[in-house]
């Protein structure tokens, strides 16, 4: 028999707040992480502005030392994850090690690790490469960090599919929970994307907004006048838990994860199949591993990148997958306030439609101001937050290379 599985902890560093509370008031409060970038010289750059983390300093959550050998990725993940374990009550231990396990993920790793060891190179030669260049810049590393602060011996991993990362490691970890092969998760995924190369590379293939003059509105999802994402950053971590250990140790349950579906386009480097069919595929199939219907889901925290394609493709998804009851649920996308947040945004997402379902409040889609037909008519919850009743929600994600999920999550019942 297949294991209920819960949530019991979550952990943020987003560009609205350097925790969850933050970060979740922010949301619901419509305030946009965009704004002109910091962190390098963008004057000379097509996109200048950016959602960056701001504020954040690593040396509240790791030694100096372990800090100066952890790209800026790493060092988001193991924050994020400090805080989950905490706000699980694990951070004192009493889990078994051997039975715990850590899937975090990235899209991209440690950029800027790679960026500044590459200059050194051509500016010094190779004797100069840091030792810690490789473990620095691997994808993997930061589930190698997290395992080594909690002593996690279990199942531990990385998984990379661009923007769907943290959503496939969140699926994976309800899997391993709920088929025996770990009694708790530390899943989700970290980003550090705010670089010059990334910024660059993402502004060349005109897939970033260019409202230069208007950073806190160019993240605009479903809206007719959107040209482009706005690049994100930070992490969003969460503690999966086998519902009989979280019982027995009479842990907080935040909601339970009930479906999960991976599906591919086998398409298109960068586009979706049209309208979506591969999203489609994947909310169908998480709503049948969840036993629930379209009828059953209250909320859709769509991916959402306010891209033209990605956004039309997906409100034709949502609403042939929905149908009847399209018209009914609530739709929002959290980027259009942390920006994308690329391999750490499914974590995040998922963070945020737990927390819409245990306050019963749905985030607004900010910057919404002219409905796009291509859109259809749909509830995008534009502007300000909506309370209404909430069973349960479905969160999307899909990634360069044709990469779909969607994680169902609902009230959690005994």
């Amino acid at each position: 028999m297949r294991r209920r599985v819960v949530v019991t902890g979550l952990g943020a560093v987003t560009p609205v707040g350097n925790d969850v509370a933050t970060t979740w008031r922010a949301l619901q409060e419509g305030v946009s992480g965009a704004a002109l970038i910091t962190k390098f010289d963008a004057t000379s750059f097509p996109v200048r502005f950016a959602c960056e983390v701001k504020g954040f300093d690593p040396l509240k959550f790791m030694e100096r030392k372990e800090a100066k050998r952890a790209d800026v990725y790493t060092q988001y993940a193991v924050t994020a994850a400090v805080e989950a374990m905490a706000d699980a009550g694990l951070s004192q231990g009493g889990y078994d090690v051997d039975r715990t396990g850590v899937i975090v993920g990235s899209g991209i790793g440690g950029l800027k690790t790679f960026e500044e060891q590459h200059d050194i190179y051509r500016e010094r030669g190779a004797s100069k490469i840091s030792p810690f260049f490789v473990p620095m810049h691997i994808v993997d590393i930061a589930a190698g960090v997290v395992s080594m602060r909690f002593n996690a011996r279990g199942p531990n991993y990385a998984t990379v599919s661009a923007c769907s990362t943290s959503a496939h490691a969140i699926g994976e970890g309800f899997r391993t929970i709920a088929y025996g092969d770990a009694d708790i998760i530390i899943a989700g995924g970290a980003e550090a994307s705010v670089t010059p190369m990334a910024i660059a590379g993402f502004a060349n293939m005109t897939a970033l907004s260019e409202r230069n003059d208007s950073p806190a509105t160019a993240s605009r999802p479903f809206e007719k006048n959107r040209d482009g994402f706005v690049m994100g950053e930070g992490a969003g971590i969460v503690i999966l838990e086998a519902l009989e250990h979280a019982l027995e140790r009479g842990a907080r349950i935040y909601g339970e994860i009930v479906g999960y579906r991976a599906t591919g386009d086998a398409y298109h480097l960068t586009g979706q199949l049209p309208e979506h069919e591969g999203l489609q595929r994947a909310m169908r199939g998480a709503m049948a591993d969840a036993g629930l219907t379209p009828a059953d889901v209250d909320y859709v925290n769509a991916h959402g990148t306010s891209t033209p394609l990605n956004d039309s493709n997906e409100a034709k998804a949502i609403a042939t997958v929905f149908g009847d009851d399209a018209s009914r649920i609530s739709i929002s996308s959290t980027k259009s306030m942390t920006g994308h947040m690329l391999g750490a945004a499914g974590g995040v997402e998922f963070i945020a439609a737990t927390l819409a379902l245990r306050d019963q409040v749905i985030p607004p889609t900010i910057n919404y101001c002219v409905p796009d037909p291509e859109c259809g008519d749909l509830d995008f919850t534009p502007n300000t937050l909506k309370r209404r009743e909430l069973r349960a929600a479905l969160s999307n994600s899909a990634g360069f290379g044709g990469h779909n999920v969607s994680l169902v999550v609902q009230r959690y019942t005994e």
